[in-house]
C-alpha cells in the first residue's frame, strides 16, 4: 500500500496516472495497437481506456486514427511527446522504487522480484 501510494503521488506530480503509464509503455513496447488490443494488453476496461486515450490524445502523447487495414477500428500510436513523457515517468518510477526498496540489499531485491514473479505467473497475470 505504501508503494502504491508513493507511485500515485509521484505520478500525479508528473501530471500522470498509472493508466497513462501503462498505455504509453505498452505502445512503446509493442507498437501501434487497436483500442481492443491495448485493453487486452494493459487489462484496462475498454470503457475506461477510451477516457485514458482521450486524455493522452489531448496532451499530444498518442495519436488515434482509423486503422488503414480496418477502418471500423481506431489505431493508437505513440508520439514523440508520448516517448518523452514515458522517459520522464520511467525516471519517476525508478526513484519511487529506489525509495521503497531502500532497506533491501541487492540480493534481497532480486529475491523479492523472483518471488513476486512466481506469484504473478501462478495467478495468470503475465508480466
Amino acid at each position: 500500500m505504501q508503494a502504491d501510494r508513493r507511485v500515485n503521488e509521484e505520478l500525479a506530480r508528473a501530471d500522470a496516472r498509472k493508466w497513462h503509464f501503462a498505455v504509453l509503455a505498452t505502445l512503446d513496447e509493442f507498437g501501434a495497437a487497436s483500442q481492443a488490443e491495448l485493453s487486452d494488453r494493459t487489462r484496462i476496461y475498454r470503457s475506461d481506456l477510451v477516457a485514458v486515450i482521450n486524455e493522452l490524445t489531448a496532451r499530444g502523447q498518442v495519436d488515434r486514427a482509423p486503422d488503414p487495414a480496418d477502418r471500423r477500428r481506431n489505431l493508437i500510436t505513440l508520439t514523440q511527446a508520448g516517448r518523452r513523457q514515458l522517459r520522464e515517468l520511467d525516471k519517476v518510477l525508478a526513484e519511487v522504487e529506489e525509495e521503497v526498496l531502500a532497506p533491501l540489499s541487492p540480493v534481497e531485491r532480486k529475491q523479492l522480484t523472483d518471488l513476486l514473479t512466481v506469484l504473478v505467473e501462478h495467478h495468470g497475470q503475465p508480466m
